[in-house]
């Protein structure tokens, strides 16, 4: 006799992203859906990472992330955004941008809260604000742009709104938030007691001259704030699942709570690598116009099959619509292009909670040239 235990989620399946990617080992399609490189890191990195171990780096380290590496990301963070960062009190090092995410979120949410979410929405949001017993209130983003309509934001502002969820630049969608956007989500919480959570996981990976509107550069709206960030989408190492979040000590202090409990440290050796590599400026300074090249690449390739291109600002993702030549759902569409035609992607209508579907697919650019040239080969069929 099996044991029956009540799901915490149960409308809530396998990721999205883990279906595409079986299905494209499956097909022996390119996998142009899941978000990670195909090309090498930086030996240098390797290397420390190796140095570290046999230097003995291999026990526990801080709680709150190796010492030296948490002081060269306040450095950095002081350069980059002319933020005053507390390494002590303002930094805690975790296994994973959405690790960081669900920690943020478990700290502060009470049953019946209610969380401002805007779909297109990164998978791990909505689920999370409901394990907390809390409430997702989704505003969609205005399609094809997907900027965010401020006015509906308001609208939906009650008594019970305990967080607003921002992520610039935007997965699944490329988008980045303006500096106008920041003063409108700045007058929109002035006064309450609203708390933000700015998912800034592509911080460097913004394209066409725009400047990242990092939350670090409004000490107004960083005292409210939770900020998570990525090493692995910052130095192409995603398997690391190696994040950082950063917060006023009053939030980080309960954040470190349940962290504690949770993970309560991570692996060693790369943070001490990390500690050394990050004072390679270069190696994230220039990630941005490397990235753009790839992104430009591809939409070169693209100009050849009968997609439409969504312009992407940052991330490594674009969308393209192909409502001028198709009928089929997105989902449908994904899978067949998969099977047949040897091209995995993600269906945007996954990253909405009512499955909106605006025959849009999501693909990932951060590959090789060789990757890219072979997918496109195969869309060129349609």
């Amino acid at each position: 006799m099996s044991v029956a235990i009540q799901s915490k989620l149960p409308q809530v399946g396998t990721t999205i992203f883990t279906v595409m990617s079986q299905l494209a080992n499956e097909a022996g399609a390119v996998n142009l859906g899941q978000g990670f490189p195909d090309f090498p890191m930086s030996v240098e990195l390797t290397s420390l990472v190796s140095k570290a171990m046999q230097d003995g780096f291999n026990q526990y380290t801080h709680m709150n992330g190796y010492p030296p590496l948490v002081k060269a990301l306040a450095a950095k963070a002081n350069k980059l955004y002319n933020a005053s960062i507390d390494p002590a009190a303002s930094i805690t090092i975790t296994p994973g941008g959405t690790y960081a995410i669900y920690t943020a979120l478990t700290t502060v949410l009470q049953p019946g809260d209610e969380v401002i979410v805007f779909e297109p929405a990164y998978d791990c949001y909505i689920p999370t604000i409901e394990l907390n017993k809390a409430i997702a209130v989704p505003i969609q983003l205005q399609y094809p742009n997907y900027g965010i309509p401020w006015e509906e934001v308001k609208s939906k502002i009650t008594s019970r709104t305990r967080m607003i969820m921002i992520n610039s630049p935007h997965n699944p969608t490329g988008a980045v938030l303006s500096a106008e956007d920041m003063q409108i989500l700045s007058g929109i919480v002035e006064g309450t007691n609203i708390i933000i959570l700015s998912d800034e996981v592509y911080e460097h990976l913004i394209f066409d001259g725009i400047e990242h509107q990092s939350i670090l550069k409004y000490p107004h709206l960083f005292e409210r704030s939770f900020v998570c960030f990525s090493f692995g989408k910052t130095y192409h190492c995603t398997g690391w699942k190696l994040g950082y979040c950063m917060a006023p000590e009053q939030l980080m202090k309960e954040f470190r709570k349940v962290h504690q409990f949770n993970c309560f440290t991570c692996p060693t050796p790369p943070q001490v690598a990390l500690a050394t590599y990050i004072e390679n400026e270069e190696a994230y300074l220039s990630l941005g116009a490397a990235m753009q090249t790839k992104r430009d690449y591809f939409r070169v390739l693209m100009r050849d099959t009968p997609f439409t291109c969504i312009p992407s600002q940052g991330s490594y993702f674009e969308c393209y619509s192909y409502a001028s030549f198709s009928q089929l759902s997105d989902k449908e569409l994904a899978i067949k292009l998969t099977k047949e035609f040897g091209v995995a992607t993600i269906p945007v209508s996954a990253f909405y909670q009512n499955g909106q579907d605006n025959k849009v697919l999501r693909f990932c650019f951060a590959k090789s040239e060789a990757t890219l040239e072979k997918a496109v080969q195969g869309l060129r069929r349609l």
